[in-house]
């Protein structure tokens, strides 16, 4: 399954149409990683008429009034097609916007997501396949500056559930020496800023 992520940055190509159905008329789902424009993830999920996944990312207010049609992952397990995902928004705290969470608060989330998860890392190896986040984990793609940190409990996250992937955004990559895969225990870590292709099977 090939899966579109796209996060942060507004590409000019990707709201053209031609060019979405040229490039990735094979894809079967779009996932965001946050602070995207609602109109434009919807524009590429209705021309290539698959499914929308996201989590909010710090900017992402407006979504309030009008979020973007979707599955909201935020502190939820969705699966499609044989791929499970588990998403957390948002950035740490740096002033007072609302989707903006202090370390313990980030903890808190996954230490209340464990119970579903922990039972499906009994029954299947792992409790997920693909994590989605806006913030990149503490030390892995993040940047010294605080609205920029990454999150230590992200860590803990991949510790004990050993997901597959782990998707973020927020560090933007205009620098094309950036790393933006790293390998963390049995996680590939991806900044997928402004778009990536990922390809994934359901695990036997």
């Amino acid at each position: 399954m090939k899966i579109l992520c796209v996060s942060d940055t507004v590409v000019q190509q990707m709201e053209n149409a031609a060019h979405l159905r040229r490039r990735y008329n094979d894809v079967s789902l779009v996932v965001s990683c946050g602070d995207m424009p609602a109109a434009y993830l919807e524009f590429i999920t209705s021309v290539l008429n698959v499914p929308l996944f996201y989590v909010r990312g710090n900017h992402d207010t407006g979504y309030d009034e009008r979020p973007p049609g979707g599955e909201n992952l935020h502190r939820r397990i969705v699966n499609y097609n044989g791929i499970s995902f588990f998403g957390i928004e948002g950035s740490i705290k740096y002033n007072n916007s609302p989707i903006q969470y202090s370390e313990g608060e980030m903890g808190g989330m996954v230490l209340n997501s464990a119970m579903p998860l922990l039972a499906r890392k009994m029954r299947k190896g792992r409790g997920i396949d693909i994590f989605v986040t806006h913030s990149p984990a503490k030390g892995i793609h993040d940047l010294d500056d605080l609205p920029h940190h990454g999150i230590k409990a992200f860590l803990r996250f991949m510790d004990w559930f050993k997901p597959r992937y782990m998707v973020h955004g927020h560090v933007h990559t205009w620098d094309r020496r950036t790393t933006v895969v790293t390998q963390y225990g049995e996680t590939c870590i991806m900044n997928i800023n402004p778009v990536t292709l990922l390809e994934i099977e359901p695990e036997p």
